[in-house]
């Protein structure tokens, strides 16, 4: 199941999400500079143990995500981040992942906050599909949304993460 935002957005995000994924599948396999507006981007970058706080960020035009955490055990992970903008301009994309599905990390906190956008839809996972696996979703009280922050919840989160996933609404100025 999805998080909705609790906004008005609560009747569309159904419709939205298989749209933004399909797109954002897109944008993970294109090159830069072959989407119809702003390139898609997708960096790698390393989760890092050890119980100190990490940030990580990635923009594209007017909008923004930044994953922050900590977390402890093991040796360094390699993670990637995708941002994406809808070809029509109202959909800013952020997903954040291991590729290798499932993180060894005992992550002790987790923040993903988007700029420029509001929140429609987050998920946030234990486990990231691979191969014959299925993405694990977190349960509801583990993690919380706002309108521009995916969080976990202190006291209720039990340390496991491996992807997190957002949809966020770009202001859009009408005639």
């Amino acid at each position: 199941m999805a998080a909705p935002s609790g906004r008005s957005g609560r009747r569309a995000w159904p419709a939205l999400v298989p749209a933004a994924l399909l797109c954002l599948a897109a944008w993970a396999a294109a090159e830069p500079g072959t989407g119809p507006g702003a390139a898609p981007s997708t960096a790698e970058f390393d989760v890092r143990p050890g119980g100190e706080v990490h940030s990580f960020s990635r923009s594209l035009g007017d909008y923004g995500c930044t994953f922050t955490y900590s977390a402890q055990g093991g040796t360094n992970e390699q993670w990637q981040m995708n941002v994406g903008v809808s070809e029509d301009n109202g959909l800013f994309s952020c997903s954040i992942w291991r590729p290798q599905g499932k993180s060894y990390l005992f992550f002790t906190q987790f923040k993903a906050e988007v700029k420029g956008a509001k929140i429609e839809y987050a998920m946030a996972y234990s486990q990231a599909a691979v191969g014959a696996q299925s993405d694990i979703p977190l349960k509801q009280e583990e993690f919380e949304v706002t309108e521009t922050t995916v969080s976990h919840r202190e006291g209720k989160f039990r340390f496991e993460l491996s992807k997190l996933m957002i949809v966020a609404k770009t202001p859009r100025d009408e005639l």
